[in-house]
């Protein structure tokens, strides 16, 4: 397999709307329902939480991407191979693309039960299933750029939104948001550990890093947009403290959708319809990056290409989907996934980027000594 790559130029983007593609993988399913996992643990400080997981998630970010300007173009799977060998690179490349994999499973599953839940009980998990499952090849068959133009106008065409959050603060109670600093520094970090699942998506930047154009810009646009979406997680979880009591919030699933239950406009009642429908135009990007991912690194692995695992991974996740059918079951494979995503997300990155650097500097010695 080769380290470094060299991209089309068709296939490349500009670094500006990496902004968009980071902030398109944060804002998932995630953001539905993270208030009531945060608020079991934080209490009132949730939201210091949500402050500390931006803040952890921007350190990261820069240690990923820190590592991957150590070497000229490359991605994840390149500098696995470098790091580790053939064999151990090759199997480290195996686990993250079905660490991507999982990412794509537990992202359509939960969309598929708001859905299910909330608009449509009687229709059938399949067809939820393979009816997504198709748009998201189609697009990823399409290339890179066409899955950052879907990015792109994910984020413009549901950036309306945000407005009618202002609609549940003529009910808050701001009383709510006391007492502050009521939970110790333990709680409130696992409230930062709960953000996991809902901040996923940044991580892909180890695998599109070779696609951009002016790397040496990446760094701005990524902590950017890091930034604006803790804002909105922020934003997000004060209201809800502020709209909900304690009890209340521990007992609502998804929060953010019952906020915009309350939704009162002249010529539609249900708001929370339009929201769970159009909320897939939120969650496409995230599916088609995650696949995209996970059949990129099993093609640089295997030296085929990328349509047929594209096909393979869809159809693992079709089958999958329908052995998770109730709340309890999709509750424990999303816990089972936040678990491993802590680890591949916030520890190994830490390790990898020691090791690339330390490589980097023993071969520089020996270069010098020569």
């Amino acid at each position: 397999m080769k380290v470094l790559i060299q991209p089309k130029p068709q296939s490349l983007i500009n670094a500006f709307l990496v902004f968009f593609v980071v902030h398109a993988l944060q804002i998932g399913v995630g953001v539905q329902g993270f208030q009531r996992i945060i608020y079991m643990d934080a209490k009132h400080d949730a939201w210091i939480s949500v402050i500390l997981a931006g803040l952890a998630t921007s350190i990261i970010s820069w240690i990923m991407i820190k590592t991957l300007n150590l070497y000229p173009s490359t991605d994840l799977f390149g500098i696995h191979f470098d790091l580790y060998g053939k064999w151990l690179g090759g199997f480290l490349n195996f686990v993250y693309s079905l660490y991507c994999f999982g990412a794509a499973f537990v992202v359509i599953r939960n969309y598929i039960e708001v859905v299910q839940a909330w608009i449509f009980p009687e229709v059938p998990t399949w067809f939820f299933s393979i009816t997504l499952l198709l748009l998201i090849i189609y697009g990823i068959t399409g290339g890179f750029r066409i899955i950052v133009g879907v990015c792109f106008f994910s984020i413009i065409l549901s950036i309306w939104m945000l407005a009618l959050l202002a609609y549940p603060l003529q009910f808050a109670n701001i009383s709510y948001l006391f007492p502050v600093f009521e939970s110790n520094l333990t709680d409130i970090l696992k409230g930062v550990y709960n953000m996991t699942f809902t901040i996923l998506g940044f991580e892909i930047i180890y695998i599109f890093f070779p696609f951009v154009k002016e790397k040496n810009k990446i760094q701005k646009y990524v902590q950017l947009s890091i930034l604006w979406t803790t804002a909105i997680y922020l934003t997000l979880m004060i209201i809800s403290l502020a709209y909900f009591s304690g009890d209340q919030l521990e007992r609502t699933i998804w929060a953010t959708l019952s906020l915009f239950k309350i939704v009162r406009l002249p010529f539609i009642e249900r708001f929370e319809y339009v929201a769970v429908a159009f909320w897939m135009l939120i969650i496409i990007p995230n599916l088609m990056l995650y696949l995209w991912a996970a059949s990129r690194g099993m093609a640089r692995v295997f030296q085929k290409g990328e349509k047929r695992f594209v096909w393979l991974f869809s159809a693992g996740i079709f089958i999958s989907v329908q052995f998770f059918m109730t709340r309890v079951e999709i509750n424990m494979i999303n816990g089972l996934f936040a678990k491993c995503a802590f680890l591949v997300v916030f520890c190994y990155p830490v390790l990898l980027f020691l090791l690339a650097l330390f490589k980097k500097k023993v071969l520089s010695t020996k270069g010098g000594e020569s």
